[in-house]
C-alpha cells in the first residue's frame, strides 16, 4: 500500500509519522544523536511499517532551507534533498523550515489542540500569524492562496523591541548596556525570560537565585519567589504586545497563535495574565484588535502536523 511520511526534525529529536489525508498515524520519536544521518532514521521508520510502501515525504527542519543543500545549525546532520529522495526511493520529497510547518498546522488544529485566549471568532480563509518562544523567537504568517495556504517565512523575532510600560523600559535599558541591538527575541525566549528575571532582580534590589529559565518558571508557578512571579507576568504582557503587532502587520483576522515549548508549560498562567489586555492595547485600533482571536497551541506535535498538512496540500495540488 502506497504511503507518505511527515517528519519534524529538531536539534535533539526527530518525530516521524505516516501522513493520511493531512492527519498523523504511527507517530514515532527518535534521538538524532543515535543516527549518523537523516536517511538512516527515516529508513528505520519505513522498515518498521513493512505493509506500507512510502512514495513521498515532507521533512520540517529547524534550519534555513534555501536550495538543495541542508545543513542544520544545531546538529551535525547535513544532506542533499535530491540525494536523500533517491536514497529513500521516493517519488517526491519536500523539505521545509520548521516555522513553515508550524504555520501550515494552524488551519488544521482542532479545539482540543489549542486554547482560546479571548477575542471574537476567527474568520475562515483569512490571514493568520504564529510565534513561539523557545531557544529563540520564531515567527510565521499564513495567507490564503488559490491552492490553499502559503506560509510566509521571515526573521520577525529580531525586530526592535518596543517598550510599552515603565517596567519594559527598565528591562530594555538593562539589556541596552550590553547589546547594541535589543530585539524582541531578547525578551521572548528561554534566555530572554532569564534576562527579564535578572533585570527585575536589579530593579527590586534582590540577589538573583535562578540560573535557568526553568528555575524562574518553577518558582513563579509555585509562588515561592516574588521576582519570578513578576517575571512571568511581564513575559506574558510582552507576548501580548508582540502578538498584537503581528496582528496589525497583516490583518490576521484568522487569529494569532502562540507556539513553542515555553508557554505550553504555564497555560493557565497565560490565561489569567495581562496577555490579552496588552494584545488589545493599540490606541485607536483597540476595537479592531478586540475582534481578533488569540490562541495557545497545546498540541505537542504541531510541527509534525504542519508538515503533514503541507505534504497533503502539495500532493493534492500536483494531481
Amino acid at each position: 500500500m502506497s504511503a507518505r511520511f511527515a517528519a519534524d526534525v529538531g536539534g535533539t529529536n526527530i518525530r516521524i509519522a505516516r501522513e493520511v489525508d493531512g492527519q498523523l498515524a504511527d507517530i514515532k520519536k527518535y534521538l538524532c544523536n543515535d543516527f549518523a544521518d537523516i536517511v538512516d532514521v527515516i529508513k528505520l521508520y519505513c522498515d518498521s511499517l513493512p505493509e506500507h510502501k512510502f512514495v513521498a515525504g515532507c521533512i520540517a527542519i529547524a534550519c534555513p532551507v534555501n536550495g538543495d543543500k541542508i545543513k542544520m545549525t544545531n546538529h551535525y546532520w547535513a544532506f542533499s534533498i535530491e540525494e536523500t529522495r533517491q536514497q529513500l526511493g521516493l517519488e517526491r520529497l519536500d523539505v521545509i523550515n520548521d516555522y513553515t510547518a508550524i504555520s501550515m498546522s494552524l488551519p488544521v488544529l482542532n479545539d482540543q489542540q489549542k486554547v482560546k485566549i479571548g477575542g471574537g471568532e476567527a474568520t475562515p480563509g483569512k490571514a493568520m500569524a504564529v510565534f513561539g518562544a523557545g531557544s529563540g523567537l520564531g515567527v510565521g504568517h499564513l495567507v490564503p492562496v488559490t491552492e490553499g495556504w502559503k506560509a510566509i517565512p521571515g526573521e520577525g523575532g529580531h525586530v526592535d523591541f518596543a517598550p510599552i510600560d515603565d517596567t519594559d523600559l527598565f528591562i530594555w535599558q538593562y539589556l541596552r548596556r550590553n547589546h547594541s541591538h535589543v530585539s524582541a527575541e531578547q525578551f521572548l525566549s528561554g534566555p530572554g525570560l532569564l534576562q527579564i528575571y535578572q533585570a527585575l532582580s536589579e530593579k527590586n534590589k534582590t540577589t538573583p537565585e535562578c540560573s535557568s529559565p526553568a528555575d524562574v518558571t518553577t518558582k513563579a508557578l509555585a509562588e515561592t519567589c516574588q521576582t519570578c512571579v513578576e517575571t512571568l507576568h511581564q513575559f506574558c504582557k510582552i507576548m501580548g504586545s508582540f502578538a498584537g503587532n503581528l496582528a496589525l502587520n497583516m490583518g490576521t483576522n484568522g487569529g494569532v497563535y502562540i507556539a513553542g515549548g515555553i508557554a505550553q508549560r504555564f497555560v493557565d498562567f497565560v490565561l489569567n495574565s495581562e496577555f490579552r489586555a496588552r494584545f488589545e492595547d493599540k490606541g485607536r485600533l483597540q476595537k479592531y484588535m478586540q475582534a481578533i482571536p488569540t490562541y495557545l497551541i497545546t498540541e505537542p506535535d504541531h510541527g509534525l502536523l504542519g508538515a503533514a498538512a503541507y505534504l497533503e496540500q502539495n500532493m493534492s495540488h500536483s494531481k
